[in-house]
């Protein structure tokens, strides 16, 4: 299923985002589409865009809190050619990675229905059917790490969720596990720049032996 920046299959989502284009004319303010080379071996997959951060720029993770972290990171390990995403024509490019997000639209109140997620799911299934063998996928948050379970046919009771968790799925893509990089996990330690690089550092091993 190819992604589609005019979707409204879902109508509560459909109908928050033309609500919040009139309150905000110079906002993005449609689905957001995935960020990075579509054969890229690493697919980072996030909840959803944020109100002031994708839904503004119009790329996963830029513009706000959540994507401090993960652009930092990003780039010490390679995956980026920046350590920051400022905007969507910043030149910033990515480097074997890929960004796309579970529900592709601004949610109220930063949370997707599970129809959401469901109905929003068929581009993800697509974005993980077309990554080469070898891959890695990860999943920030529960709710990421659902919808990647749900996109390959996987039952969530063979795959528990847990930070720094590494998965073998059937179709053989290998899928990580963090907290997802909000400010609420970050400001609250839940998350830890450290504990964060741990993860990336076991993703990079993990592709160069495959």
């Amino acid at each position: 299923m190819k992604f589609s920046l005019k979707c409204r299959d879902c109508p509560r989502l459909a109908g928050f985002l033309d609500d919040v284009g009139s309150k905000y004319p110079d906002y993005h303010a449609r689905p957001v589409a995935p960020f990075g080379d579509a054969k890229a071996r690493l697919l980072i997959v996030g909840l959803a865009p944020g109100m002031h951060g994708a839904n503004r720029s119009g790329r996963p993770f830029t513009g706000d809190f959540a994507g401090i972290l993960l652009y930092q990171t990003l780039h010490k390990f390679g995956f980026a050619s920046a350590a920051q995403s400022i905007a969507k024509d910043d030149g910033l490019q990515l480097i074997g990675c890929r960004i796309t997000n579970a529900v592709k639209c601004l949610p109220p109140q930063n949370k997707p229905d599970l129809v959401e997620v469901k109905q929003c799911n068929k581009y993800l299934a697509a974005e993980l059917a077309a990554m080469p063998g070898g891959s890695a996928v990860l999943a920030l948050g529960l709710i990421a790490h659902h919808a990647v379970l749900m996109a390959v046919g996987a039952k969530k009771s063979a795959f528990p969720f847990a930070h720094r968790a590494h998965h073998t799925l059937s179709n053989g893509l290998a899928l990580f596990d963090s907290y997802h990089c909000s400010r609420y996990n970050t400001q609250t330690r839940r998350l830890t720049a450290a504990m964060f690089e741990a993860v990336f550092a076991d993703i990079t091993q993990y592709l160069k032996r495959v």
